[in-house]
């Protein structure tokens, strides 16, 4: 292999210099798919291209010395950042939020149930900022980034404005009750005399239920999206939630991973803000598999088959919407 490697290096700027060539390595001739025991110099091309199609002074020569050459279409390699970098078309899995918000997860593209329009599928807390519909934290209409403002979106990446949302229904949060309020201030102002290091915060409990964290928004332009998840491919279908099952997101912080379905219709806390909690019946409990920033993550089996909407989880555990429910209340299908 030294012989090789001296061979590469005499080379490798002759070769690197042609203009479908991204790079050349060591390895092991390739011939009809099956990988031989003969060493070659192995040449990394954007796209092969039949030798009559290109250039003389393009063409790769068989050999280098007397070491034949392998040629292996690769692409375009770029830096493994493309989730959060501005993209057109923009595909599930990418960055993405709410103007007001950081940046979450591209889940899918789905349709309008009655026009058919195309939709782009994610959290309510990713695509309209965690509304309830009525404390001004978002409005349909409002724009959407892509990437998300915290991967350096601005007003000059909207990609969508917000269509419809699931609103999302606290069960305790702060409370706006003047008298609440009054009262909170008026122990708050003892308290700072006799025991300045505490404070009171009322807060209002409700007996609320929510079944999924989803929203839609919708493209600017068709063009703008496209269907295919980043390192999953197509949605084949939808698929009910089984016990022990193996599934797979492609999120924006972490990539392609996988994780097993633990538990289905499970009612669980969700801390939304340090002052805010929500309920959510009828979830699916999965090992942990995403990170902030994966919120919103379409989850699908190993037919690629959609599974849920991925919302919410911790170092233990992963929350998943089940997909029937999201498509049902958004009024969409896939």
């Amino acid at each position: 292999m030294q012989q090789l490697q001296r061979i590469l290096r005499q080379h490798e700027k002759k070769i690197l210099s042609l203009e479908n060539v991204v790079g050349l390595g060591l390895g092991y001739k390739t011939i009809r798919g099956r990988t031989t025991n003969k060493p070659a110099i192995i040449v990394l091309v954007k796209e092969k291209i039949p030798d009559e199609k290109l250039s003389k002074n393009n063409i790769i020569p068989k050999t280098l010395g007397d070491t034949p050459t392998d040629v292996i279409e690769v692409g375009e390699i770029r830096l493994l950042a493309a989730r959060v970098e501005k993209a057109r078309p923009a595909k599930p899995g990418m960055s993405i939020g709410h103007y007001k918000i950081t940046a979450g997860t591209f889940g899918a593209l789905v349709e309008d149930q009655k026009t058919g329009k195309p939709l782009i599928l994610s959290n309510n807390h990713v695509l309209a900022n965690a509304t309830d519909g009525t404390d001004g934290k978002s409005a349909i209409g409002d724009a959407v980034l892509q990437p998300g403002a915290y991967d350096g979106g601005t007003s000059s990446d909207v990609i969508a404005y917000l269509e419809r949302f699931v609103p999302l229904v606290k069960s305790s949060g702060a409370s706006h009750c003047a008298i609440a309020n009054g009262f909170e201030k008026l122990i708050n102002s003892i308290l700072k005399i006799v025991k300045p290091d505490y404070q009171i915060n009322f807060i209002k409990r409700t007996s609320s239920k929510n079944m999924v964290d989803a929203a839609v928004a919708s493209p600017i332009k068709a063009e703008y999206v496209a269907s295919e998840i980043v390192g999953l491919g197509e949605i084949t279908g939808i698929e009910e939630p089984k016990i022990g099952a193996t599934v797979q997101k492609s999120g924006r912080t972490t990539g392609v991973t996988t994780g097993q379905i633990k538990a289905i219709n499970v009612v669980t806390k969700v801390i939304l803000s340090p002052k805010e909690e929500a309920v959510f019946y009828e979830q699916i409990l999965a090992s942990p598999m995403a990170k902030p920033g994966d919120s919103g993550s379409i989850v699908v089996n190993d037919e690629m088959k959609a599974i849920g909407l991925l919302f919410a989880g911790s170092n233990q555990a992963t929350l998943i919407n089940p997909i029937t429910n999201v498509l049902k209340l958004l009024q969409i299908k896939l």
